[in-house]
């Protein structure tokens, strides 16, 4: 997904996404949703969320 696209993503879930890095915007809309904000921290293989929007791009 690109950064325009999470920010929109961002946008519809109520929250003010200008002017973040792609992993700053995807960790606030996890921490959002109420899971872990573990995106791109190296935790991807551990992590268990084996459905997650943004594993594809994770690290």
């Amino acid at each position: 997904m690109t950064v325009r696209e999470i920010q929109d993503f961002a946008k519809k879930m109520g929250l003010n996404a200008s002017k973040m890095k792609k992993a700053e915007l995807v960790r606030m809309i996890q921490k959002t949703e109420n899971n872990t904000p573990c995106f791109q921290t190296g935790a991807a293989s551990s992590c268990g969320q084996e459905n997650c929007l943004w594993l594809s791009d994770c690290k």
